[in-house]
């Protein structure tokens, strides 16, 4: 006879658990109202400059739409700008503006505020591991 299904055993389950407490982390920690999503995308354009919105979007593990919506509420916020790619019209090129770079010192130190609570109950090596574990699953 096979082993009973025990939800608790399962990683589906495991991890929107772990997603969960790192969401509630995440929101009392951040400023401006910024989602999660919104904050990858910030720190993305502070890692690799102006960048159409399309690979913006791959850079982030997001789909067109989702990017083009994400992108739209950080420029409402005067966040980022969008203009056309001298190269190629059918091409948005979204950067950080002042207000946006003028931030990121401020989201690093949260960001890594963040991370730091979500680990806060594992050790040095199971930091690692974990952080290893997720890349190979992602």
């Amino acid at each position: 006879m096979s082993e009973p299904y025990r939800l608790d055993d399962q990683v589906g389950f495991l991890l929107r658990l772990a997603s969960q407490r790192h969401g509630a982390i995440f929101q009392t920690h951040m400023t401006n109202g910024l989602t999660p999503t919104q904050f990858a995308v910030l720190m993305r354009l502070a890692e690799v400059g102006p960048v159409s919105q399309n690979h913006l979007g791959r850079l982030t593990g997001l789909d067109v739409a989702t990017a083009k919506g994400v992108v739209d509420r950080l420029r409402a916020k005067d966040l980022v700008t969008a203009s056309p790619d001298p190269n190629d019209g059918r091409l948005r090129i979204i950067e950080l503006s002042a207000t946006g770079r003028a931030l990121i010192p401020e989201l690093t130190a949260l960001g890594r505020a963040i991370t730091e609570a979500t680990l806060q109950p594992l050790g040095a090596d199971e930091r690692t591991a974990v952080a290893k574990l997720l890349r190979k699953l992602g």
